[in-house]
């Protein structure tokens, strides 16, 4: 891989300019949507929906491998971001796991605080579900609070006596609001786009005075048990670097079947960069080939369940 883009991108990123007064929440924003949106890749169709009473962006390749169904939820801090600003990202994963994926533009904060996003989450869970998705045939992937937002899902459904799906991909999880993660200050440095204060401020939006330490907050402090096999993909130049390496332990302490990759030099949710940088690119494969490979073992368990005639 490139030590040339990855330096590259570490300026770039860089040299976005601070203000010297804190934005305003429209400023945030509109500089995020600016920022990272991408449009969805050449060969995938979008169009929008309603999932669980929330609009939706549906993405949907030129060829789908099959019956499996992805649900995405967007990262953003809780506070910022849409299915189009991750239009982008989300059809490049759906592109190459060859899936139909819904993107859900759940409730953000601080208009809908905690806990919002995990009700409209949960509810296009729910929904799925009900249309007759098997849960066999249905995987979750989210990024940043999205991460942390697809744990809680899954952590709510459970709750709820519903089936876990077949996988779950999270880049670069928030998982502790409560920040106790060391990478939080000793990352501060090598981090080019967040520092400890912007992390402070999208939890006081998104929790206000609740418990931080609330697993459907912080899901690094749930019980895990029963979850599906899990991806974690982080950079390790990122301040939540600590939040993923202790997701993906708590996960395995749980029984849960994990995977965890930490990718030298990289910024949080580097995927974004995907086509400039390849490091990008190969870990969006290797996301794609983990959700197709779980699909693909679970509908044969289903099957072979199923009574012979």
């Amino acid at each position: 891989m490139s030590r040339q883009q990855r330096d590259a991108l570490d300026t770039t990123l860089r040299s976005v300019p601070r203000s010297a007064t804190p934005p305003t929440l429209d400023e945030l924003r509109n500089g995020f949507a600016a920022a990272a949106t991408r449009l969805a890749p050449e060969g995938v169709r979008t169009r929008r929906s309603v999932l669980g009473g929330r609009p939706t962006l549906e993405l949907e390749p030129a060829e789908p491998s099959g019956p499996g169904r992805l649900l995405y939820l967007h990262g953003g801090g809780y506070i910022l971001g849409s299915p189009d600003t991750h239009a982008g990202l989300v059809g490049e994963l759906a592109r190459r796991a060859k899936l139909h994926t819904t993107s859900v533009e759940y409730r953000l904060a601080p208009e809908h605080p905690f806990p919002a996003a995990v009700d409209d989450g949960l509810a296009a869970y729910r929904d799925l579900l009900a249309a007759g998705t098997d849960p066999q045939d249905l995987v979750l992937a989210g990024d940043s609070a999205g991460g942390g937002l697809s744990i809680a899902t899954l952590l709510a459904a459970r709750e709820a006596g519903l089936p876990q799906p077949a996988a779950l991909v999270v880049f670069s999880p928030w998982v502790d609001l409560t920040l106790a993660g060391e990478s939080v200050r000793s990352k501060e440095s090598a981090d080019p786009i967040f520092a400890a204060a912007d992390l402070r401020a999208a939890a006081d939006l998104y929790v206000a005075t609740g418990d931080r330490a609330h697993p459907l907050v912080s899901p690094l402090f749930a019980d895990l048990t029963g979850l599906p096999p899990l991806l974690v993909q982080v950079g390790a130049n990122e301040v939540l670097l600590d939040d993923a390496i202790r997701l993906a332990g708590r996960a395995g302490a749980d029984g849960v079947e994990v995977t965890l990759e930490v990718g030298p030099g990289l910024p949080h949710v580097y995927h974004h960069h995907y086509g400039h940088l390849d490091e990008a690119d190969a870990a969006l494969d290797r996301a794609a080939h983990f959700l197709t490979t779980h699909l693909r073992a679970a509908r044969r368990s289903a099957d072979d369940l199923q009574p012979a005639h």
